[in-house]
């Protein structure tokens, strides 16, 4: 109960001190302890801040206090100032009262806002923050569905086997929620170890034990959670089969490694020694197959030392400095003994003074109530804006509600009229049915004069008819249905709506209502807050005067002071004189002996350390070797990895990672024989150029792997072998690295040859089209551009003559048919996109060449001239692929299918064409403009070659069907 009193400034503490009973004290009290425990220092929260706000949720029975101060934090502004929330909020949760839990759950979301903005940052704190607020999260929702188990989650495993049932699959769902708390734990504890990372060693600092603080909570929770876990998983095992819980044991067992990880990490910390006991848990997993293994379990306890006390500061509520009593009682007594008792005025000054001191203390008093009153005012007043903020919240959650009604209607509304579109669908496909049986009707007719039997068929098609006409009449009954739907949902559309209106214009209402309330309440609290001003200036001029009166007195006894110095310096000044001569001889001897000594100490350090610094650079040689092995290792090992199969390279970065890799041979020979020639010298050389090495050759390897896998049988076997031999070679140099004996005859000869050997390949694995020379390409874009213009003119000749001899050897239906598949009039577009891509790519070589010659300007964007060239040859040989597959139809010896095969590859070359032309092309020329225009011509003219070439096949297939000329009866019966 000592640590509810608190105690004012300036040495009135026992004078003016408040006790816990004053609930406006307490609250001031709490909040004082909220403001320093959560700030922006990288220091740790003190234990006792952390425990007046535990024992403030307790007085209040729950967390209103905590709360309508946290929410006025500037969260967003620091992430520090965030994760020391996280752990008082964590701490309040664990150890503060149990109604603490339901304040929690009403602020979910101004929690989960802070981890989400936190979240999006690339800050270090920033995303502890985000893995913290999860957890808290996680934990708030956990004990408000199960309230068995308390925030401080200590049950005894009475409670626990009530809590799980009989019923498997509460149990089974149960341990998921464990599984999903004790993951959230062990996730942040990773996260804080992760950022330390070579700070571990240095567990003392502030900035260090600020991010270690929080852990102290999370063991605690892991140890009951593990506890829990282990006990539900037994029972489990006893209900359900084992295969059943294949996935629960893997889990189970990755957790207990990183929980164990996590113990062993914190109990080598000294941060930890002094105010946790963790417990050490098995060396391996229980197992859950064995039913006897759970009297083997031993649950873990977590022990928390019992805490020195620490030194309280003062809270200093009120700032107003007073001087002590006894000062002027010690002054007075020297000035009554120096120059005889005081005269009357000076004892009207005391009276006065005393009098001033009687006003101070009581406006002091005055104040105080004054200031209490002020902050109990402003408590209710945040209380009023809280539950205020909490209606605003709820209606804007029924307005939302609404609009997802409303846009819940409008999906229905919308899912009625696709039902409306498929009728109107189907009414056109009767209308289809309808003409193709008036078709039906007519050939029937002509067919019943050769034969009496087939009215019956007749007959059964006119039944057909009738049913059709009857699917129709059902179809308009439903489209009917669906309107008079339609008008009941826009109606209720329309209610909802109005009835939204309505609720906001209440709302508004009650709003405006609310603000006026608080505007006054903001002005009688300015009114206290000017009176309290007024009062604080009169106790400053009171101060002011007892301020002048005592620098008076303090006057009178310096120079009281100043008389009896002189006399004992006078004194002194002999005796010094004395002493000095003696202390100077045995002055000189000391010195002189505490020299030699140095000089020797000095010597011997000097050696110590240079012994010391050659093996440290020897240490960290060693390290960099392990770590480079480890790379190459790890590189040598995809090249049997299946996994890594998918993976894919090309010979010209394969190329330049080998290039790099050789001459990084350089820079690693040249630190060896530097090292080797001068250990004492720094070794950095030597270990970067080792870095660098390992890393390269290490690319180098898994590169060469990637691209076997698209090289031919026989260069992948044998780049596989090279970059195996390269990874052997590489380890054997770093292997003779490790030994002082065979360090000075490493030699980089093998690793040489290997990466040559890499180089050679990937120099024969590089395309052929890469060995035309570059001033090469400007002439062969204009051949392939040329020979594409004459594919097509050939096509188009060769299409003229099919033309003619068609309408010479057909006739009717067949003749018609072939005009449709000669395809003339996408030739002649493809002719057009031709020439318009000649015009654009002389006008991209005008504008861009400068002054080069056009060879040049080929030759300087190669890559680019290469993709010209391959699409130019892709149309020409569409071009002759479409004429002889037409050519072939029309004779009768093809299929339609090939014809659409090569009208559909004929579109995909132009297109490609297109591409290449739009590469380099500005985007307001006219000509890029006109490419694109006859593009798409060309692919409507390729798609009417399509459907025309499928119409023109039904045609024939269903005359040829027809056809009954020339049958006798017996023929046409069967």
């Amino acid at each position: 109960a000592s640590a509810l009193h608190f105690v004012c400034g300036g040495g009135q503490g026992s004078r003016e001190g408040h006790t816990a009973s004053d609930s406006g004290s307490f609250r001031l009290l709490q909040a004082i302890s909220i403001s320093k425990a959560i700030n922006t220092q990288e220091a740790p929260v003190k234990e006792k801040h952390a425990r007046r706000i535990i024992l403030g949720t307790h007085h209040e029975k729950g967390a209103f206090t905590f709360w309508s101060y946290a929410i006025g934090l500037p969260l967003p502004s620091s992430a520090i100032l965030s994760w020391k929330f996280c752990h008082v909020l964590h701490k309040v949760l664990r150890d503060g009262h149990p109604n603490v839990l339901q304040d929690c759950q009403r602020y979910r979301s101004n929690i989960r806002e802070t981890g989400d903005l936190w979240g999006h940052l690339h800050d270090r704190y920033g995303q502890l923050v985000s893995i913290y607020t999860r957890l808290l999260l996680i934990k708030i929702s956990f004990h408000v569905k199960h309230p068995e188990f308390p925030p401080g989650l200590e049950v005894s495993d009475e409670v626990l086997e009530k809590t799980a049932g009989t019923d498997v699959n509460n149990i089974f769902q149960l341990t998921v929620e464990l599984f999903d708390y004790l993951d959230w734990e062990l996730k942040l504890s990773e996260s804080v170890f992760r950022q330390l990372n070579t700070s571990m060693a240095v567990s003392q600092m502030s900035a260090v034990q600020c991010r270690l603080a929080p852990l102290i909570q999370v063991i605690q929770d892991c140890s009951h959670l593990y506890h829990y876990t282990v006990k539900l998983m037994f029972k489990l095992h006893s209900c359900l089969p084992a295969d059943t819980l294949q996935g629960h044991r893997d889990r189970f067992s990755e957790q207990f490694r990183s929980l164990k990880n996590f113990f062993k990490k914190a109990s080598d910390m000294l941060y930890f020694k002094r105010l946790i006991q963790i417990p050490r848990l098995p060396e391996s997993p229980p197992n859950f197959l064995r039913a006897s293994a759970l009297a083997e379990h031993v649950k873990p306890v977590v022990v928390i030392p019992e805490e020195a006390p620490e030194d309280e500061e003062p809270e200093n509520l009120i700032e107003i400095s007073t001087t002590s009593t006894t000062e002027p009682q010690i002054t007075s007594d020297i000035f009554e003994q120096t120059f005889g008792p005081p005269n009357g005025i000076r004892d009207d000054r005391d009276a006065q003074i005393e009098s001033l001191k009687k006003e101070v203390d009581m406006l002091r008093a005055e104040m105080e109530k004054i200031k209490l009153e002020a902050q109990r005012y402003i408590t209710q007043l945040k209380a009023q804006v809280n539950s205020l903020e909490g209606e605003v919240e709820e209606q804007r959650k029924q307005k939302q509600k609404a609009l997802v009604d409303n846009e819940q209607l409008r999906d229905e509304l919308e899912r009625l009229q696709k039902a409306k579109q498929d009728s109107d669908r189907s009414q056109r496909l009767c209308a289809e049915a309808e003409k193709r049986a008036s078709a039906t009707e007519i050939r029937y007719t002509k067919l019943k004069e050769k034969h009496s039997e087939l009215i019956n068929t007749h007959a059964e098609l006119l039944r057909k008819n009738a049913d059709t006409a009857k699917q129709l009449t059902v179809t308009q009954q439903s489209q009917e249905e669906v309107a008079r739907v339609k008008e009941q949902l826009a109606f209720q559309v329309e209610q909802v709506k109005r009835e939204a209106e309505m609720k906001l214009e209440d709302q508004s209402v009650q709003m405006e209502q609310l603000r006026q309330e608080l505007d006054a309440r903001r002005d009688e609290l300015e009114q206290a807050q000017r009176s309290l001003s007024h009062a604080k200036q009169a106790g400053a001029e009171l101060s002011a005067q007892v301020e002048t009166l005592h620098a008076e007195k303090e006057v009178l006894r310096r120079s009281v002071s100043e008389k009896e110095c002189e006399l004992l310096s006078t004194r002194g000044l002999i005796e010094e004189k004395e002493l000095q001569l003696t202390q100077e001889a045995d002055k000189a001897t000391r010195e002189i002996r505490e020299l030699q000594g140095r000089l020797l100490e000095k010597s011997n350090q000097e050696q110590n350390l240079q012994q010391k610094l050659l093996d440290e650079q020897f240490g960290i040689l060693q390290e960099t070797v392990r770590e480079a092995e480890d790379i190459l290792r790890d590189a040598v090992a995809k090249l049997d990895d299946p996994l890594h199969v998918r993976c894919t390279s090309s010979p010209d970065y394969l190329l330049s990672r080998a290039q790099a890799a050789l001459e990084s041979t350089d820079a690693l020979e040249n630190g060896h024989a530097q090292y080797v020639t001068s250990m004492a010298a720094d070794a950095a050389g030597l270990v970067g150029a080792l870095a660098l090495f390992a890393h390269l050759t290490a690319d180098t390897i898994v590169n060469g792997s990637a691209t076997s896998h698209l090289a031919p049988t026989d260069h992948a076997d044998r780049l596989m072998e090279t970059c195996r031999d390269c990874g052997q070679q590489s380890l054997d140099y770093l292997g003779k690295l490790k030994d002082k004996q065979t360090l000075r005859h490493a030699e980089l000869g093998d690793v040489r040859r290997t990466l040559r050997g890499v180089l050679q390949l990937a120099q024969e694995l590089r395309p052929k089209s890469l060995d035309i020379k570059q001033e090469e390409l400007g002439d062969m874009v204009e051949k392939e551009m040329a020979s594409t213009s004459e594919a097509i003119e050939d096509a188009v000749r060769r299409i003229e003559e099919m033309m003619s001899q068609a309408r010479n050897e057909s006739s009717g239906v067949k003749l018609e048919v072939n005009e449709r598949v000669t395809c003339l009039i996408l030739f002649q577009a493809i002719r057009l996109l031709v020439l318009t891509s000649t015009n654009l790519q002389k006008e991209i070589v005008e504008s861009g060449r400068g002054a080069a010659t056009t060879q040049e300007f080929y030759a300087k964007n190669s890559r680019w001239t290469e993709g010209l060239i391959s699409a130019s040859k892709a149309v020409g040989w569409g071009a002759t692929q479409l004429v002889e597959s037409a050519d072939r139809v029309v004779l009768h010896t093809g299929k339609y299918e090939e014809l659409i095969v090569c009208s559909h590859e004929i579109a995909a070359s132009t297109a490609q064409l297109v591409a290449a032309s739009k590469v380099k092309a500005e985007k307001n020329s006219k000509n890029l403009g006109r490419l694109q225009e006859c593009s798409r011509n060309v692919n409507e003219m390729a798609a009417n070659v399509v459907a025309s070439t499928k119409s023109g096949q039904e045609q024939i297939e269903e005359k040829d069907t027809m056809d009954f000329s020339g049958m006798s009866l017996i023929k046409l019966k069967k």
